[in-house]
């Protein structure tokens, strides 16, 4: 048992080492640290700066200046924007010279810091992506080293600011604080109702039944845990976010890595409450606890608190993304408020079941039924655990749990649920079902009913075997393309007597064979056509003169699953979706297999990182434009790239809602024509 609490052990510094070093593979190896901006300098032209820091034993060459220069570094825009270069590019006065002995000939280089900067033809009204290469070449010590850098840089429309400044309308970052903190605090209420969270419930109750033996010392452990939730999502959530970036925690929850080590931890936890183990601390850890004068037993809990903290980030880090962003902007308040209201608010529960466990320690002496709700809870957390493990596989495309075998599994675990729940099914730690008068045994009713809830949800899951779209649980399930064969044809809503999709828009080219298996169920049920890349989806619009659609979304964002089952398979809606809009589909944490062209990467102000791959050029293209990072996320744009409503449109299950915002967009936008 000492082996397994050490193992045990091992799993959560594991996870605890993730967190703090989930996006530090992605910062800039470059020898010079490298920032863009862009200033409006009057109604015609706009300012692009490059600046750098050097370090102290690095030279980097300046622009050549005459063709006899042999060591050089240049820029080379975008052939796209080159019409739109007014003169060339003007450098600091922060030019040296010197005599180089090795190449026999003077040479110009830069020391400690660089700036250039270009004037762009830029009207108002313009709006466009200026891209481009630098082509560096530095000498440190007696090696001469080349290193090539691809940027992009939105040029935004005058009534829109500049990349540092622009701001969403609908965004948290333009709301009060106490709108902040209210937001905070609904958003930790339904962080509660989460797998994530809510399912560390019995792992809570199980750890407060052997601390508190009184209600004195129960209450005292209330209010540690609680405090112990509080503190650690407060500050450890926002200093993360200052220290990593805005997509710290989306990393984290859509890291393969951590959402199999999560699966492991939950496999573990179902496999502790069926019976076969009990958890508790590592020994060594307990010694080295009790060893600090009075501390042990806030340690123990505070350790409990912080595994709720990094287990649940997997569903809580996308619901409060957006406050995230604001800490990334350099506003401290907003995201400590709103952290402290998330933080309130999925700490008072937590609180009250760390009462309960007195109480429930009276109840369990009456009777086995405490049990067998630790039995259930057991096949639950290996339900869950599956969708870690599902998580994990769609990151990576392993494509060892597919649809129907996710399915197969979830179905054999609720009737199993349902055998045990009937009393078919015992384990070794059961006790034996009440006898009534007669010496019969018999189940009581409230067992009865949840046999029948688990029997009739399984029954439910089965036709999805073959396809079937399952809307009440889409949302937990690997998307359909995923399914190796399905029954269910194809529909079209549409009124017309053939397929708009099929007729009118192109097939998606750019990233759709890695793609496609990500695509939804009401995407695939209804024949719809999405693109995955942001400007193939611009060009179709344009070609069509339709609004474009931008769907901010993830393989693994159980909102979006439940958006599109709940709000898309509206005949309605639907229908303006296939024949009004050119949909966009850009997921913003799919890392494998997606990536970019080497002309096609740069380096990101906003995540402080090279973007290399399709997730994070959508995650920087959310953050950086349109200051949001939740997912679902929804944003209109027209032919010239400007937001055709003002704010975005996130998480709401109101399908008349919804439906009304895209007619209201569909005016607007053939207004303009």
């Amino acid at each position: 048992m000492s082996n397994f609490n050490r193992f045990f052990g091992y799993i959560f510094g594991a996870i605890f080492l993730l967190f703090f070093s989930v996006n530090g593979y992605a910062q800039d190896s470059s020898l010079i640290q490298l920032s863009y901006s862009t200033q409006r300098l009057n109604d015609k032209e706009v300012l692009f700066s490059v600046k750098g820091k050097i370090p102290s034993d690095v030279k980097l060459f300046a622009l050549k200046s005459s063709p006899d220069e042999i060591m050089f570094s240049s820029i080379q825009f975008d052939s796209s924007v080159s019409n739109k270069l007014i003169g060339g590019i003007k450098s600091d006065k922060n030019v040296q010279s010197s005599v180089d002995t090795a190449l026999q000939s003077t040479v110009r280089f830069y020391k400690d810091s660089i700036e250039w900067n270009q004037k762009i033809n830029a009207s108002p009204s313009d709006s466009f992506l200026l891209k481009g290469t630098l082509n560096l070449m530095f000498q440190q010590k007696d090696e001469y080293i080349p290193q090539e850098v691809h940027f992009q840089e939105f040029i935004l429309p005058s009534n829109t600011s500049s990349l540092d400044e622009v701001k969403d309308e609908g965004s948290v970052s333009t709301k009060s604080m106490w709108w902040i903190f209210f937001a905070g605090f609904a958003g930790g209420l339904l962080a509660l109702i989460t797998p994530c969270v809510f399912s560390m419930i019995p792992v809570t109750v199980s750890f407060f039944i052997k601390r508190s033996k009184t209600k004195a010392e129960g209450i005292k452990n209330a209010i540690s845990y609680s405090a112990s939730i509080m503190l650690i999502f407060t500050l450890l959530g926002f200093l993360i976010t200052v220290i990593f970036g805005p997509t710290a925690l989306n990393s984290l929850a859509t890291n393969w890595v951590a959402n199999f080590i999560f699966f492991l931890v939950f496999l573990i936890f179902g496999i502790s409450f069926l019976g076969a183990f009990e958890i508790s601390l590592p020994s060594s850890w307990s010694n080295k606890i009790d060893s600090k004068a009075g501390t042990g037993s806030y340690l123990g809990i505070f350790f409990m608190a912080l595994t709720l903290v990094i287990v649940s980030f997997s569903c809580t880090g996308p619901i409060i993304g957006n406050l995230i962003v604001i800490a990334a902007r350099g506003n401290y308040y907003g995201p400590l408020l709103g952290m402290f209201g998330f933080s309130i608010a999925l700490a008072l529960p937590f609180a009250f079941f760390a009462f309960f466990p007195g109480r429930m320690n009276m109840l369990g002496k009456a009777g086995g039924w405490l049990n067998a709700v630790k039995v259930t809870l057991g096949f639950l957390e290996l339900a869950l655990a599956l969708k870690f493990l599902s998580n994990a596989d769609l990151a990576k495309g392993w494509r060892i749990l597919d649809r129907e075998i996710f399915l197969a599994l979830w179905i054999v675990i609720f009737i199993l649920l349902g055998f045990y729940l009937l009393g078919k099914l015992k384990f070794h730690h059961d006790d034996e079902l009440p006898k009534n008068d007669f010496g019969v045994s018999f189940i009581n009713i409230p067992r009865l009913f949840f046999a029948l809830i688990s029997f009739s949800f399984a029954m439910y899951l089965i036709p999805g075997m073959w396809g079937a779209p399952l809307k009440g649980a889409g949302a937990f399930l690997p998307p359909m393309g995923t399914q190796d064969f399905t029954a269910a044809p194809v529909q079209n809503n549409s009124s017309s007597t053939h397929s708009i999709s099929e007729n009118i828009f192109p097939k998606p080219v750019k990233y759709y064979d890695r793609m496609r298996i990500f695509e939804p169920e009401v995407v695939v049920k209804y024949g719809m056509t999405t693109y995955f890349d942001y400007e193939e989806a611009l060009a179709i619009a344009r070609k069509l003169k339709k609004p474009l659609m931008l769907d901010f979304t993830g393989i693994n964002c159980v909102n979006c699953r439940a958006m599109e089952a709940q709000v898309w398979s509206d005949p309605e809606v639907m229908k303006m979706l296939k024949e009004d809009f050119v949909i966009a589909s850009l997921y913003v944490d799919v890392k494998t297999g997606v990536d970019l062209q080497p002309n096609e990467q740069y380096f990101s102000k906003a995540l402080n990182q090279q973007i290399t791959n399709l997730g994070d050029k959508n995650a920087d293209l959310q953050i950086s434009v349109f200051n949001a990072n939740t997912q679902p996320y929804y944003f209109f744009l027209d032919a010239n790239e400007k937001k055709i409503m003002p704010e975005g449109y996130g998480y709401d299950s109101n399908i008349d809602k919804f439906k009304n915002m895209l007619k209201e967009v569909i005016s607007k936008y053939n207004s303009t024509q």
